[in-house]
């Protein structure tokens, strides 16, 4: 099974849909309810949310995830003696749930084609699709905020700027954002003095850059001097990106609450400071990407 434990819990659906077909005089018992085996679209409706359930255990790759809704259609087509399925779920999790819609859509087929096979020998089940899937990173009305973008970022670290350490949470960073199409226009290393990072940052928000993210200088030591500099800059303080980075890291190390993140604007500038350690730079701006560039359009006046 594929890792997800780096993935956001997001609220995702998907709709999926497949055929029967038969002949007309069987649509024609269908519609009289004139079957041997009983209530055709009860036992089918009943059956597939039980095989969406069940996805877990028949596809070996898929996670087990919680079906928050799931809800399954029955379509008499007369002109193409066909009977439609369709089905919708949905689920707050970290993984899709087409699988278990389109496991739904499957098992409903079958139980139709195994009701309806005493009285119809010409049955056959076709074209089960999936028809459309939201939520998680792929989502293109989350994902397109960040195409097009462009950034910028700041290590605050004593050790890398002497050479001592050499930076890795700065490349990190720049592979996330490249991963959404991103531009990243320059990265620079200071040392974690007020005055440095200030001057840094003023300078760059004048140059139109959409995000400036500052790694090191979160925490609680005597030379954490990023997140109080960069809060007497701001014009706007936007708590529900720390807010977000820490809840995220915090289902991973109890020593996330311990960071002191923040995030604000400076003009039309969006900076976000995450800590110094790669895991937790890299943690940090997963958890905002690529939502977070929909913080440009709203700084622009464009809404939501």
């Amino acid at each position: 099974m594929n890792d997800i434990t780096g993935k956001k819990t997001t609220l995702r659906s998907a709709e999926a849909e497949g055929f029967v077909y038969c002949t007309g005089e069987t649509i024609q018992r269908v519609k009289e309810n004139n079957l041997p085996k009983g209530d055709l679209f009860g036992v089918a409706k009943a059956a597939a949310l039980l095989g969406a359930k069940k996805t877990a255990e028949l596809i070996p790759h898929c996670h087990p995830v919680p079906i928050d809704s799931f809800s399954i259609q029955f379509e008499i087509i007369e002109n193409k003696n066909a009977i439609r399925i369709l089905a919708g779920a949905k689920s707050i999790g970290k993984t899709g749930i087409e699988m278990e819609t389109l496991t739904g859509v499957s098992v409903a087929a079958l139980v139709i084609y195994d009701l309806l096979k005493p009285i119809d020998k010409t049955l056959e089940i076709s074209s089960i699709k999936l028809l459309d899937k939201k939520g998680g990173k792929t989502d293109t009305q989350i994902a397109k905020f960040a195409k097009g973008s462009n950034a910028k970022i700041l290590i605050c670290s004593d050790s890398c700027f002497s050479g001592k350490k050499e930076d890795g949470s700065g490349k990190a960073i720049a592979e996330l954002l490249l991963s959404e199409e991103v531009e990243v226009k320059e990265i620079k290393i200071v040392p974690d003095e007020p005055e440095d990072i200030r001057n840094t940052i003023v300078t760059w928000s004048k140059e139109k850059i959409d995000l400036i993210i500052t790694t090191g200088g979160t925490g609680l030591g005597p030379r954490d001097n990023t997140t109080d500099t960069l809060k007497s800059l701001f014009d706007k303080e936007i708590p529900g990106i720390s807010e977000t980075m820490r809840a995220f890291g915090q289902e991973r190390t109890p020593f996330a609450m311990l960071s002191r993140s923040i995030a604000g604007t400076i003009g039309k500038t969006l900076i976000v400071s995450v800590p110094g350690s790669t895991n937790g730079a890299k943690e940090s701006v997963s958890a905002i990407l690529p939502a977070i560039f929909h913080a440009k359009k709203m700084m622009r006046g464009e809404g939501h």
